[in-house]
């Protein structure tokens, strides 16, 4: 499922470092996987528990329209990462959608974030 992209663009135009974490081209700390979505942890955390949950289908961003098979396949996975690494008691979760909301993959992804107390209202 390819959609119209956060920047207008109708395909990839280069390799999707998210795409190629799936794929297994590239190295990451997996944390959960099943056959919608991958979660990993993020290589830049920002909490003691910072776990991306991407689906293992190419989709810019949420204003691509993901569909809620897709989200539903997310937030799932989003919260059995919670389950597994012991934080299902309070976590934060992140989507960012476009680079002025700080996206920096073009690929749709959730940010699982936990182990510390967080603000209101956030950024």
């Amino acid at each position: 499922m390819l959609g119209t992209g956060c920047s207008g663009e109708s395909a990839v135009a280069e390799p999707c470092l998210f795409c190629e974490i799936v794929s297994g081209r590239v190295p990451a700390r997996r944390v959960y996987e099943d056959e919608r979505v991958l979660a990993f942890h993020d290589i830049n955390p920002m909490a003691p528990v910072h776990v991306l949950v991407v689906p293992k289908v190419h989709i810019s961003c949420a204003a691509d329209d993901p569909g809620s098979e897709v989200w539903g396949a997310v937030m799932d996975g989003a919260v059995r990462v919670a389950e597994l690494l012991g934080v299902s008691g309070g976590y934060r979760l992140v989507v960012n959608s476009g680079e002025q909301a700080g996206q920096t993959i073009p690929h749709l992804h959730v940010h699982v974030l936990a182990g510390r107390r967080f603000n209101w209202p956030p950024g």
